[in-house]
């Protein structure tokens, strides 16, 4: 293990906890309502037509074909993205690729995929997707219609994966059972929400996922979007009994499909233990699998090699699809 020793944060981003105390962290339970209120939602997303839309974009790489794409979401919200299409080889799958809370400015043309069409969106109010009033930054977005569920901007988020789905299944209907999602941070926070209430997704992987155990994550110090509602909570004590709605280590327990989850042991932006509360929520599984990184967020001796040993992983696990 190669734990950062040193770091500039006045909390320690490890938690004092070890890998044993993390793998023991169970998920909170269901509050009343919760599969209704999840599947209630994926019912009125499912009924959305995305309406897609496929623009020649100005990116170019030599093994994608590369299109920006648009679609609508609910709240009649249009998102997009970008659409990579092997250059020399057929779509056999589909990947929905989500992004972290910096959002996302390009493509990534280094996923470890073939044969595969990846979907890049961009989720609601951020990067290409911004849609005023949702503040575009972590701080404010998250903050976004927090006390009303029906309305949270996390909420619309997880549409829009659903959306993304609807828009690939539009666009190449044979990849029906063959669609995967990866999401780090934000984007597995998101995953682990929506993964679990659509069955048209067939396998996961989420990489340091926020949202989950909503209770930890309003208590410890951190870096990321959490702060901003730690401060918003001052004045607005109820806020953890909306926040319950929207557990991804709750929603995690829902979770059948294989699934491939990459915790770390030291993160100053997404707390681990939030984290592991996500990764433990997975059925035993020989589907599953839980690969732990040394720390998020924060680079560390041995990052790439780890980061190479997971994308390895990945290859493979994808390659099931």
């Amino acid at each position: 293990m190669s734990i950062p020793k040193t770091h500039p944060f006045p909390f320690d981003p490890t938690y004092c906890m070890t890998l044993e105390q993390l793998r023991a962290i169970v998920p909170p339970p269901a509050p009343s309502g919760f599969d209704v209120f999840w599947a209630k939602r994926y019912e009125r997303a499912l009924a959305i037509d995305p309406q897609p839309r496929l623009t020649k974009s100005a990116f170019t790489h030599p093994a994608w074909h590369v299109l920006d794409i648009t679609y609508r979401s609910s709240g009649d919200v249009e998102i997009s993205g970008w659409l990579l299409l092997p250059r020399d080889k057929p779509v056999r799958r589909g990947v929905i690729v989500g992004h972290g809370y910096g959002g996302r400015d390009a493509p990534d043309f280094e996923q470890p995929v073939e044969e595969t069409a990846l979907l890049f969106p961009c989720f609601r109010g951020m990067s290409k997707s911004q849609h005023p009033p949702i503040p575009p930054d972590a701080p404010g977005h998250v903050l976004y219609d927090i006390d009303k569920p029906d309305q949270y901007v996390i909420g619309g988020c997880v549409d829009d994966l659903w959306l993304a789905v609807s828009t690939l299944l539009a666009v190449y209907p044979w990849l029906s059972g063959r669609i995967g999602y990866i999401g780090a941070s934000f984007g597995g926070g998101v995953g682990a929400l929506g993964i679990p209430f659509d069955p048209r997704i067939a396998r996961g992987h989420l990489v340091v996922p926020t949202f989950g155990d909503r209770a930890q994550w309003l208590t410890l110090p951190t870096v990321g979007s959490a702060d901003s509602v730690q401060t918003y909570r001052k004045t607005h004590p109820d806020v953890l009994d909306h926040l319950r709605l929207f557990d991804a280590a709750t929603a995690a327990t829902r979770i059948t499909v294989p699934m491939l989850v990459a915790p770390a042991l030291f993160d100053p932006a997404v707390a681990p233990p939030c984290q592991f509360a996500v990764a433990n929520a997975l059925p035993a599984s020989k589907d599953n699998e839980i690969f732990v990184l040394d720390a998020g967020h924060f680079d560390y001796p041995g990052m790439m090699e780890q980061n190479y040993a997971l994308r390895e992983k990945l290859r493979g696990f994808l390659h099931l699809l």
